[in-house]
């Protein structure tokens, strides 16, 4: 194609984009949700060919000027977005929205700050990462605009998951982005991070920016995400994030969503959250766990617990197993001595002293066979593999919280999954906390003496 033809098309391109982004703006601004309000119920639909004419409806109405109540919807093609993302989610087999995004969506769309809470394994990512590539879109934000969204996670494993999702739904628009983690040397970040749009990251790494790198500038940030916002508000991350809030403007979009999310006034002060719209779609549920996930504990003995811990995978030999330990020296231990005694089945180990790129490769080997993953709590959060069969917990978690979001790597997306967890007497407190009526966790509990258990671990 000749020059002038192309400086022709993307003229052609640009106008196009403008008046769909009018469209876009319209239809939101018409059909913006009230504060406090859910979706209703979604009704019932006899077929998908039914549900693809009333997406088509919806739009044409749209363009007419007779917009649509967009809180109302229950597909992505239904939504006030842009084609391109429309395209790009149709394409990667999106159609159908979670509780978590039909609750969402309407509010982020229209630029209010979301605090959104929900199990494991609903759909979260979507539910700010279209937002985040809409609000670009819609701005017309380019590389000479600079950073414009950044999306904060406590790990660099879900944030190369996160980046993974930015890619495959804005596939079509022109943002460029990364995933700013240890697996590339700080010096090359520094060259092109000014360049980025969208910067997915761990706390710490771009406070590591913000103290090294010349002329870092955030000073046009339209939207803040924290995705384990529960766990990035907590002290361990306290300093750093204190650092970036300093870095940023107030004037912004912030989106917080996590499994277990804070509530704390002085926490949310600190976000500068505006008038936020709390949602927590599954707050009335009976469980604060998946509803297919079954739960087991049992009170070993802590010398029995390995031995407990080999006869179970014995007896597993063709499921996917995920084992957690508290600690980087117990999932090497573990590790090396059950890989000599030779189970039957696969072995890996996963701990935050490994290197990025070995951490990913171990990840993707997990996501595609059945086997056994030896990991430190570095795979509690976020992280995203599918048919997961049984997650384990050797170890005690420090919290509930934790808990939940540990045995959440298995029955993701209404699947089943099974989770057991062996607690030694003086742990008991932490089963009493898991029962309590207010925790919300369905765990039967298994008292037979430990060397009877052989029995019970054949389920």
């Amino acid at each position: 194609m000749r020059r002038p033809q192309r400086r022709a098309v993307a003229k052609q391109s640009r106008a196009k984009d403008g008046d769909e982004i009018r469209l876009l703006e319209a239809w939101i601004d018409a059909g913006k949700p009230l504060p406090g309000t859910k979706p209703p119920p979604p009704s019932e639909e006899s077929s998908a060919a039914n549900a693809r004419v009333r997406a088509r409806d919806v739009v044409a109405k749209a363009a007419a000027g007779d917009y649509s109540d967009y809180g109302a919807s229950t597909r992505f093609d239904e939504l006030p977005l842009s084609q391109k993302t429309k395209d790009a989610l149709r394409k990667a087999g999106y159609k159908e929205m979670s509780e978590i995004q039909r609750a969402a969506l309407p509010h982020a769309l229209c630029g209010h700050d979301v605090l959104g809470a929900a199990k494991t394994g609903s759909g979260k990512t979507l539910a700010f990462v279209i937002p985040v590539i809409e609000k670009l879109y819609r701005e017309k934000w380019s590389q000479e605009d600079g950073v414009g969204c950044i999306i904060l996670s406590p790990t660099n494993d879900l944030a190369g998951q996160i980046w993974e999702v930015v890619r495959k739904v804005g596939k079509h628009h022109n943002f460029s982005g990364g995933a700013i983690v240890k697996r590339t040397g700080i010096e090359q970040e520094k060259e092109r991070i000014n360049s980025l749009n969208i910067l997915v990251c761990t706390p710490g790494r771009l406070v590591q920016h913000f103290d090294e790198t010349p002329n870092f500038d955030c000073s046009n940030l339209q939207i803040l995400v924290l995705d384990e916002a529960d766990q990035i508000l907590d002290k361990n991350f306290k300093s750093q994030v204190d650092i970036i809030l300093s870095q940023i403007p107030k004037a912004r979009q912030t989106l917080l969503f996590s499994a277990t999310q804070t509530k704390s006034v002085k926490d949310l002060a600190r976000v500068s959250l505006k008038n936020p719209e709390y949602i927590s779609v599954h707050e009335q549920a009976s469980t604060a766990t998946p509803d297919n996930l079954e739960q087991c504990a049992m009170i070993v003995p802590l010398e029995q617990k390995l031995n407990m811990l080999w006869s179970f995978i014995k007896r597993h030999l063709k499921s996917k197993i995920l084992v957690f330990l508290s600690s980087v020296k117990q999932v090497k231990f573990v590790y090396e001595i059950f890989k000599k005694l030779r189970p039957g089945i696969p072995l890996k180990c996963m701990h935050g002293r490994m290197k990025y790129e070995v951490q990913q490769a171990i990840v993707a080997e997990f996501s595609e066979s059945t086997s056994v993953l030896f990991s430190t709590d570095i795979f509690a959060r976020g992280l995203d593999i599918g048919n997961v069969d049984w997650v384990v917990q050797v170890d005690c978690p420090e919290s509930v919280a934790l808990y939940i979001h540990r045995v959440g790597r298995t029955a993701r997306y209404n699947k089943k999954g099974k989770s057991l967890i062996f607690l030694c007497p003086q742990e008991e407190r932490m089963l009493e906390k898991l029962k309590a009526t207010e925790s919300k966790i369905p765990i039967n509990v298994r008292n037979q003496k430990w060397n009877n258990w052989s029995r019970y671990l054949r389920m």
